[in-house]
């Protein structure tokens, strides 16, 4: 298999029974990130353990970054997985989802000097969710029952190309943080993710303000970076208004630097657990 010189940054919070269907479909890449980095919000030794088991095969570095769990803290985690990043491009997931064998390279496809990418995901029905992680099988059916977004499904490079500047650029709502792509140099222009954001939503759609505030342009990444999102209920949502509420106020005074950010990791930041595969050394 290839591998780029690339960083692949995938969040999670107890669930390794998802990441572990993640992590294959990691492997099973056409083209291979040069790394991974497990960004873990605060879970149990388990997840550790999977990790620790599945590093043994793994075709490139490993790495998990993990913290206390205290409460909702993914800018953080984020955070300090950017900081660790060896590589210039920086590919974002969550632990949750099953990528399309062409995921990285679609990805890499589209990368651009002064652009950073947005995705988007194919949602999974409960009863197909349940039998892939029963069975622990890493690989969809792009026609099987049990998916949704039928337009999401396929990669097909030309067509991917085509809608790259075309579809909804200048749309900030337009985007989930479990599918996007960076350059390094920029989410440290910006100070990465803000972490006065405390609980779910809106953290991803207030970095792209900031980016597109900074001089970037967005671009979507349709018809390509497939990736299928495992069925779990929806996150706690109680706190949503106050999110929002930070949104708009980077929108209002056009923020482009977040002063509680990736900033206080550069240079001197230590993982907490770091597990590296073998392979890579």
């Amino acid at each position: 298999m290839k591998t780029f010189s690339s960083s692949l940054i995938i969040s999670t919070y107890n669930w390794p029974e998802a990441l572990r269907l993640c992590l294959l479909s990691v492997k099973e890449q056409s083209v291979l990130p040069g790394e991974v980095i497990v960004a873990d919000d605060g879970s149990t030794a388990q997840t550790a353990e999977l990790i620790e088991a599945i590093r043994q095969t793994f075709p490139v570095k490993l790495i998990h970054i993990w913290q206390e769990d205290e409460g909702f803290r993914l800018s953080k985690i984020r955070n300090k997985a950017i900081a660790i990043c060896s590589y210039d491009y920086v590919i974002q997931i969550d632990g949750d989802l099953l990528l399309h064998r062409h995921f990285i390279k679609d990805h890499l496809a589209l990368r651009k000097r002064g652009t950073f990418v947005a995705g988007s995901r194919v949602l999974m029905n409960k009863q197909l969710s349940d039998k892939l992680v029963h069975l622990q099988k890493p690989s969809v059916d792009i026609f099987q029952s049990g998916l949704t977004n039928i337009c999401n499904r396929f990669s097909i490079r030309w067509l991917s190309r085509y809608m790259a500047d075309r579809y909804r650029n200048q749309d900030i709502y337009t985007l989930r943080g479990c599918n996007m792509a960076f350059w390094k140099e920029d989410l440290v222009r910006v100070n990465g993710y803000n972490e006065v954001f405390h609980a779910w939503g809106r953290e991803d759609n207030e970095i792209a303000v900031r980016l597109l505030n900074s001089g970037l342009k967005k671009r979507a990444i349709k018809f390509g970076g497939v990736v299928f999102h495992i069925f779990h209920p929806e996150a706690d949502r109680t706190r949503f208004r106050e999110t929002d509420g930070l949104l708009l106020d980077s929108m209002l005074h056009k923020s482009v630097y977040c002063t509680q950010g990736l900033n206080q990791y550069l240079g001197s930041f230590a993982p907490v657990v770091q597990i590296e595969s073998a392979l890579a050394v």
